[in-house]
């Protein structure tokens, strides 16, 4: 999996924290143009509609479509499940018609309270269902029969529920809570891109309610507040903004705040962004800022000048995960003074403005207070533009499109490159500080789909904004023309027959619910451009009901759904092995019990069985010299020990090759999630997870010495999803006094690379051998297919060796 912050179904599509449950997707109409969508998401909940101190009479539920295709609505409901069930409560179900828009939103009314003195627009949809103000659980469900789960677990395992929202302490919620701040007068509002991470404390923030319907009808008055000042106050943005990360006046009401709209946010995080057009002489001091209108679709356009009075606050997008803040101006009055002014020039970010060096160093402590420094630091830089309207030109694409409708580039053209145009990782100390991602604030349609290595051509510019994905992203007004490279996938060297091929690949949870076309392209890849290799070790592999939760932990169905994809696409009749987990102890996506398996080609390789290996007993070494075996094949490597407690423990497989045994560790180390990011407060960043990964790389690297002390020259080949760099504390761990030999440091600099994250293409992946393979014997391949694409089978690219053993 990736790298820190919680990225979408996604990130920890294997990097983020453990990995997610993807929503389910509903079937664009007929005739709509589909690009990759997580499908209709629940954007905004309110409960507290017609009860004291509400504006609003009803209660509401608003869905919105991230896609670029128009999404079907027949058959699917509304449902409202109490923050506390009792034995006897159940959900309340409200059902849907017509359709959601590409990047539309769709309206359902519920119940009215007594209160209240505002209408809401006309709705789409209209219920009876009664919600709390404060908690409770809603979910979009793919039929109308009412769901029986009551915890979260359970409703995790139910592939009907295409999206969940947990408000206040709900029992039933995704992630780690439900979202917080519901209240008689405040809603949940999905957060900016409307990103699903399935963590609703994460992804939910409150705010005055703002429904929308499917023609963009708001409420009367929203976007802007009460009416605000008609005459300029003392304050300006800069000294809003001050020369640190924090405000100088965060908690403070500033009146009158004068600005010109350089871009408004009409979707997720709703709001607008204004700039001084008169700045002040310090180079620290931002001109832009934020102005939060929760939720609301602002009531001010591009070119307006106006007058804000509103409270300065910080927002930290994701203060669990070490994240800056954004300064923002919230619960603001605004007065439109003219409009169709100029905007304020745009900074332009390149080479010569971008310094090297990433970020101060504060020995793990907080750099917040620490005088920006933005001819010295990326980072500073940056800051010292929050919110303002910069520009980037013809740069390079460094991570491909994605279905939230964002990407990366690299405006610094000194930072080190793939061999495919990539920004490449080579050591903590080599961030890539021209990395920045892409956001649009036009239509998501008009989204460019590109792949690593493609340029965006001419200018593209917009508000400098802060997120909870990596970083600092450019709010684009204009993008520039997409030029491709024409990046195709790789296809490895073909082998010779005295060569035993040996390659690993995570398949991204994969389960037997999962799309034909997924199995389809997996095993594509697999014997187009890995060309069928005689050995394969897979991760990711799920049980046979994928992440319903229900105590399954075979995965017979999986593995044989794959085998017979991969004989469809030409390739061999594979056998495989592997061993079933305890049920919910080796982590990954709840009830999915991920877990490694063997692929063998029997007509080029034999595997050795060798009864006792199960998943709670330990593999052991028996013999010397040439009778040097396993107790158990497969086996499991030391499963009670501490290190592997909810992750995966490797999984280790004797095999034959011409004669000669060959003994292949197929790994699945624990993610990175709970790391702090690149971009924390915190410098140098905390990677809280190193430390799990470095006890495995102990236990297994004890294992694999007991291996070569019993036999010291032992073929012994440990592949597999190290969720770790080539210079971390693990790998150094697993190759030291030449144990292994990881070869992906045998590669140039600028091929060293099977996983792309927040811009960087980085090794996540890695195949290490015994020095009983020599290096004029091993001939390594890492077969880019994946993780540069915006259309992707899996996040990581697949990786091969030829040996002769």
């Amino acid at each position: 999996m990736p790298s820190p912050l919680p990225i979408r179904r996604t990130l920890l599509r294997a990097t983020l924290p453990a990995a997610v449950t993807a929503s389910l997707v509903l079937v664009p109409l007929p005739g709509a143009v589909a690009t990759p969508s997580t499908g209709a998401v629940i954007a905004e909940v309110y409960g507290g509609g017609g009860n004291s101190g509400a504006t609003l009479k009803n209660d509401f539920i608003e869905l919105a479509n991230p896609s670029g295709a128009a999404l079907g609505l027949a058959g699917h409901s509304l449902q409202y499940l109490p923050g506390s069930p009792s034995a006897g409560s159940k959900w309340g179900v409200t059902p849907l018609t017509g359709t959601v828009a590409a990047g539309g939103r769709y309206l359902v009314a519920e119940a009215p309270g007594t209160g209240g003195t505002v209408d809401l627009p006309t709705a789409d949809a209209a219920g009876s269902l009664a919600l709390s103000a404060t908690t409770g659980t809603v979910a979009l469900v793919k039929g109308t029969e009412a769901l029986t789960c009551k915890t979260a677990a359970d409703c995790a395992g139910d592939p009907r529920i295409v999206d969940l929202v947990g408000f206040g302490p709900a029992v039933v919620h995704e992630g780690s809570g439900g979202a917080d701040g519901a209240s008689n007068t405040a809603s949940v509002a999905r957060a900016a891109s409307l990103a699903d991470t399935d963590d609703n404390a994460a992804d939910f923030r409150p705010g005055a309610p703002t429904p929308v319907n499917s023609k963009g009808e708001t409420t009367p008055g929203s976007g802007g507040g009460d009416t605000g000042p008609t005459e300029p106050g003392t304050v300006r943005v800069h000294d809003i903004q001050g020369a640190t990360r924090v405000s100088p006046m965060a908690g403070k009401t500033v009146t009158g705040v004068p600005g010109i709209v350089t871009g408004v946010r009409t979707y997720g995080t709703k709001g607008f962004w204004i700039q001084d057009p008169n700045p002040d002489a310090d180079p620290a001091t931002s001109e832009g800022v934020f102005v939060y209108t929760a939720g609301t679709g602002p009531a001010v356009k591009v070119g307006d000048s106006v007058l804000v009075t509103a409270k300065v606050t910080e927002y930290y997008p994701n203060s669990s995960g070490g994240s800056q803040s954004l300064t923002e101006l919230s619960n603001p009055k605004v007065t439109v003074v003219s409009s169709d002014n100029p905007a304020p020039a745009p900074a332009v970010l390149d080479g010569s403005a971008i310094p090297a060096a990433y970020a101060p160093e504060a020995a793990g402590g907080s750099i917040e207070s620490l005088p920006l420094r933005p001819d010295a630091y990326a980072l500073d830089l940056y800051e010292s533009l929050e919110g303002m309207n910069v520009e980037i030109r013809d740069v390079p694409v460094t991570q491909a499109s994605n279905s939230y409708h964002e990407l990366w580039v690299n405006a610094r053209e000194q930072d080190p490159r793939s061999s495919r145009s990539g920004s490449v990782y080579l050591g903590y100390d080599k961030q890539n500080s021209g990395r920045i991602m892409l956001q649009s604030l036009g239509a998501v349609a008009d989204f460019p789909v590109a792949d690593v290595g493609d340029r965006l051509t001419g200018a593209t510019n917009g508000p400098l904004d802060y997120t909870n994905y990596g970083g600092y992203a450019v709010q684009a007004n204009r993008i520039g023309d997409l030029q491709s490279s024409g990046l195709q996938r790789e296809v490895t060297a073909p082998a010779l027959p005295s060569e035993l091929t040996i390659a690993t690949y995570n398949v991204e949870n994969l389960d037997p619910g999962d799309s034909d076309q997924k199995f389809a392209d997996l095993a594509a890849g697999i014997v187009t451009n890995l060309r069928s290799p005689d050995i394969l070790a897979l991760e990711e592999v799920q049980d046979d009901n994928g992440p319903v939760n229900d105590g399954t932990v075979t995965a017979g169905a999986t593995v044989a759904k794959f085998v017979e994809a991969i004989k469809a696409a030409g390739g061999p009749a594979y056998d495989w092995r592997s061993i079933d987990p305890v049920n919910g102890k080796d982590g990954g996506e709840p009830g999915g019990n991920i877990r490694q398996v063997f692929l063998f080609n029997p007509d080029r390789v034999s595997f050795t069985d060798i009864a006792g290996g199960d998943s709670t007993t330990a593999v052991d070494v028996t013999g010397t010299g040439k009778s040097t075996s396993l107790t158990a094949s497969p086996g499991r490597i030391d499963p009670a020990n501490e290190a592997w407690n909810s992750s995966r423990k490797p999984l280790i497989g004797q095999f034959k090759f011409h004669n000669k045994p060959v003994f292949v560790i197929a790994n699945h180390f624990n993610s990175k999630g709970g790391d702090q990011g690149l971009d924390s407060r915190f410098q140098a960043p905390t990677r809280s997870s190193e430390v799990q990964r470095a006890k495995q790389a102990e236990a297994e690297r004890a294992f694999v010495a007991k291996l070569l002390a019993a036999d010291s020259g032992a073929r012994v080949v440990s592949l597999g999803d190290f969720n770790d760099y080539q210079f971390s504390p693990a790998l150094q761990t697993l190759t030291k006094d030449g144990v292994l030999r990881d070869l992906v440091n045998e590669l140039p600099a600028s091929e060293r690379y099977s996983y792309v994250y927040q811009g960087n293409s980085q090794v996540l992946d890695h195949i290490l051998v015994s020095p009983a393979f020599k290096t004029q014997q091993t001939h390594y391949d890492v077969v880019h297919i994946n993780s540069e694409f915006a259309v992707q089978a899996s996040d990581h690219d697949p990786q091969v060796v030829r040996v002769k053993p």
